[in-house]
Formats: C-alpha cells, structure tokens, sequence
C-alpha cells in the first residue's frame, strides 16, 4: 500500500472526528515519541504533553461537522518521513448552531514507527479571513 493510501484516509477520519468533539483518533495518529510540534491554526505546542493538552482544548470547541474535502496538493514518502500538503475546506456547526465554512492550508510531516505512520507535525495557517472568523466563533 502506498503512503497516500495508507495516511490520506486516516487524515480524513481525524478532522472529521476532531470535527465532531472527538479528539481520540488524532491523538492516535501522533506519535509519542519526541520531537513532536503543532502550529495550529488556532494553537500551537511542542512536545507531546503540550500537543496532547491543545487536542484536548480544542476537541471542545467543536459541535458538529457539516462536511469536509480535503484537497491534495502534494504527498510524498521517503524512507521513514512522509508530508502531505493540503487545502481542508471545511463546515462546521458553531455553539449557537449556526453553520460556519473555512479552508486552511495545512502541512501534516509523518513519521514511520514501527511499521505505522505517525504525525509528528502539523502547521494549519488560514486560507483567507473567514478562517479566523470562523475559528473565533467557536472559542
């Protein structure tokens, strides 16, 4: 299986379900192990206790999401390092129930450990103003 087959529908699983309260699988995505860095969208951590900390910060903010694609710009793998670099266009319920659309480019690097890829970061920056409206909403 290649690398885009293998981490493309895990990342899929994981906004999805951060998207719906439920940070469980991000966490398994990441590894553990050091050095581990998050620059968020909204929060960033270095080391594995403070990126566990931001999940379980934001798994609260969200309420529901209405859908999400996740366009591929470019995956590649070598050796034991792997990135994808992607638009996540998303919609997403905030607290009042309203539904609120945004994109962010993000840059996930992985990282094989013991037969299995694991994130090791992940920059997410807005794509354009409605992310940070969105975002803020949510808080």
């Amino acid at each position: 299986m290649s690398f885009q087959d293998e981490v493309l529908p895990l990342l899929q699983r994981d906004v999805e379900n951060l998207h719906n309260g439920d940070a469980g699988p991000r966490k398994q995505m990441w590894s553990h192990a050091e050095p581990v860095v998050l620059f968020g969208a909204a929060m960033g951590a270095v080391g594995w206790t403070e990126v566990e900390q931001v999940f379980d910060t934001i798994e609260k903010w969200f309420h529901g999401s209405r859908s999400l694609d996740i366009e591929v710009v470019a995956a590649e793998s070598s050796g034991d390092i792997g990135y994808v670099c992607a638009i996540e266009r998303s919609e997403i319920l905030d607290p009042s129930g309203a539904t609120k659309s945004y994109a962010l480019r993000v840059t996930t690097v992985f990282r094989r450990e013991d037969g299995t890829w694991k994130m090791v970061h992940r920059h997410g920056s807005p794509l354009d103003d409605r992310a940070l409206d969105a975002l803020a909403s949510i808080r």
